[in-house]
């Protein structure tokens, strides 16, 4: 079921499966037919543990949404109540007990990730606590998304630790890490970078500790833990993702490894029938490297998709032309064995060729310099990125990341406010101003927040405002901007970045290197020894630790075995940068492999959305 976590140079399914075994037992604790009432933001990373079959094999007959009011009618003997530990749910669950007649039936609660004194006392003041058999906690702490890729998907991650001073995620990042070292060995080397990735290595070497006794004999799968506060690197976010999984990303959003996108591109029309019958449902897709051509095409720069869509779509041709030189009995034997997955990969084809056509359309425009350029792929145009909304916004983020005009007022940014675009839109070009100037000009801040309360109304103070305690937005003060020797010590902007056949990490923007990945980078090789005054530019302290590893459990490393490094980003992750350290990983001279964590998957618009206090009246 989950051979995608197993193909890497770490086998996460190992994890999957102990987070699987724990909730059968929790399960089985409860015996007797179940109802299963969900905190809807439970039910995406819970998929990618465990299915409806597993459920249905320890006697859970229905699931439903947790919602206020009575509970649905179920024949069960066991109510069970899946719940992130938060006060207003505690409401709805009692709200719920109270107007449940049945007499016959035990409630149970579990708590994800951790069980809540705070939640319990709220239960006992509306007087259910009592009706409660089980009250226990579910440590899900760290979800294997793909073979390289784990989540807390902890949504409020980068506002709890930047903007609330909050530590609990912290706290349970420390503890996701002490499990993974419970299944894949001590990690003997721990670098990090920033005031959370100090706090999360504290937390870890005393948990360590307190645990002395109790160390497992399991030899090392990890040779180094990067731990990269969020607020390093501010500016990555904020820029225009320009892989394919991130353009994905970007326009329709990527929710627990699944996108909706709009259905009109994958109807399939009969001969002779009209389209009167278009599908309404969005066309919802899975969206990991068990799938062939997804694993093959994510990572690419989009321009670089279209072709290798065309060669695909040539290949599949000429596999189902096969069937003409099928002569003997054996010959056809073995091509219809073949057929499921040709026709598999023909239907994924179809698929990714609907997505691209849906990306094109709203990121490139019909012009002579498109026509040029264009190239054909199984019948469809696919054009380079080179829309005028799109292209116009991309030119202003690429001035801005390579230090032009960006003390002054951005007549772009001002237009975009007068034609009231998406609020989110203009805050993720204003912070990214900001931070590539290292503050804005007292007049120039005053213009902008004028211009946005005028314009998007004046309960927007109160996100400038968090954007302005999270450093996002700032005032500019008498310090050197410290910007312009970043970029060029570290090589933040690479000139005619190779798209198709890419030679640095930089093409996953089409010209900038993210800062956060060209740490990692360093840090493989030559050593952060070499950006000491680089590091100390960057915000919160840089430190390494060693971990003693029990006797015999040294590793002796093969000539040419690369070493791996799981890099935790503290506060979010981008798809771009995901992909940037995939390409570090296949390097052929790196020496090195990487699988990635992070606190919750983000694009900038999620991102800057976290932190508004208004957000649902500003989707983009």
């Amino acid at each position: 079921m989950a051979a995608h976590l197993t193909n890497g140079r770490v086998n996460l399914n190992i994890l999957r499966e102990a987070a699987r075994k724990e909730l059968r037992e929790f399960l089985d604790k409860c015996a007797g037919s179940k109802a299963i009432v969900w905190d809807e933001y439970l039910t995406g990373p819970f998929g990618l543990i465990a299915q409806y079959s597993l459920l249905k094999e320890h006697e859970v007959e229905k699931m439903f949404t947790l919602k206020g009011g009575r509970l649905p009618p179920a024949d069960v003997k066991n109510i069970i109540f899946f719940v992130r530990p938060r006060l207003e749910l505690m409401d709805i669950i009692a709200e719920n007990v109270f107007s449940d007649k049945s007499n016959s039936r035990d409630y149970h609660i579990l708590f994800v990730p951790r069980r809540s004194m705070l939640c319990e006392q709220r239960l006992k003041e509306q007087g259910v606590l009592g009706s409660f058999t089980n009250i226990d906690e579910y440590i899900l702490d760290l979800i294997p998304y793909d073979g390289d890729l784990l989540s807390m998907e902890s949504e409020g991650a980068f506002r709890e630790c930047y903007l609330e001073n909050d530590q609990t995620t912290l706290y349970h990042t420390a503890k996701g890490l002490m499990t993974l070292q419970a299944l894949y060995g001590t990690i003997p080397q721990i670098y990090g970078k920033g005031d959370c990735a100090r706090h999360v290595a504290n937390m870890m070497l005393r948990m360590k500790r307190e645990f002395a006794g109790s160390q497992n004999q399991i030899l090392p799968v990890f040779d180094t833990l990067l731990l990269l506060d969020r607020n390093v690197d501010l500016l990555t976010p904020l820029a225009t993702q320009l892989t394919y999984e991130g353009l994905i990303d970007e326009i329709y959003g990527i929710t627990n490894g699944y996108v909706k996108l709009p259905p009109e591109k994958f109807a399939q029309k009969k001969q002779g029938e009209g389209s009167k019958d278009l599908p309404t449902e969005p066309k919802k897709l899975q969206l990991n490297s068990a799938e062939e051509l997804y694993a093959e095409i994510r990572d690419k720069n989009f321009n670089a998709v279209g072709a290798a869509l065309s060669k695909k779509a040539k290949i599949i041709s000429a596999a189902f032309e096969e069937r003409h030189n099928a002569k003997t009995v054996g010959e056809i034997k073995q091509f219809v064995s073949q057929l499921p997955h040709m026709q598999a990969a023909r239907s994924s084809l179809a698929n990714h060729t609907s997505i691209a056509e849906l990306i094109k359309d709203l990121t490139s425009k019909r012009s002579v310099q498109e026509h040029r350029n264009a190239f054909e792929a199984d019948g469809f145009v696919f054009c380079p990125v080179a829309s005028e909304a799109f292209f116009d916004n991309l030119t202003v983020e690429q001035e801005f990341m390579t230090g032009v005009d960006t003390d002054k007022v951005n007549t772009y940014i001002e237009d975009c406010i007068s034609q009231k675009d998406p609020l989110i839109k203009v805050l993720r070009l204003m912070c990214m101003q900001s931070v590539c100037n290292n503050g804005l000009k007292q007049k120039v801040l005053d213009f902008y927040k004028r211009e946005i309360l005028q314009t998007y109304g004046y309960e927007h103070m109160l996100t400038l405002n968090n954007l302005e305690k999270t450093g996002l937005l700032k005032l500019q003060t008498n310090s050197r901007n410290n910007y312009p020797t970043i970029r060029k010590t570290l090589k933040l902007w690479m000139e005619d970045a190779n798209e198709q056949t890419p030679n640095d990490i930089s093409y996953v923007y089409s010209g900038y290197a993210p800062l956060s990945v060209r740490l990692t980078q360093v840090l493989a090789r030559p050593g952060w020894r070499s950006i000491e005054e680089v590091l100390k530019m960057l915000p919160g302290p840089h430190f390494e630790e060693r971990q003693q590893l029990p006797a015999g459990l040294h590793k002796k490393r093969q000539q040419g075995e690369n070493r791996t490094t799981l890099v935790f980003f503290l506060g979010g992750v981008t798809y771009a940068e995901i992909t940037a350290l995939r390409f570090l990983s296949q390097m052929e001279d790196s020496g090195m492999e990487y699988i990635i964590a992070t606190t919750k998957l983000i694009n900038g618009s999620s991102w800057i959305k976290s932190l508004m206090d208004h957000p649902e009246t500003q989707i983009p």
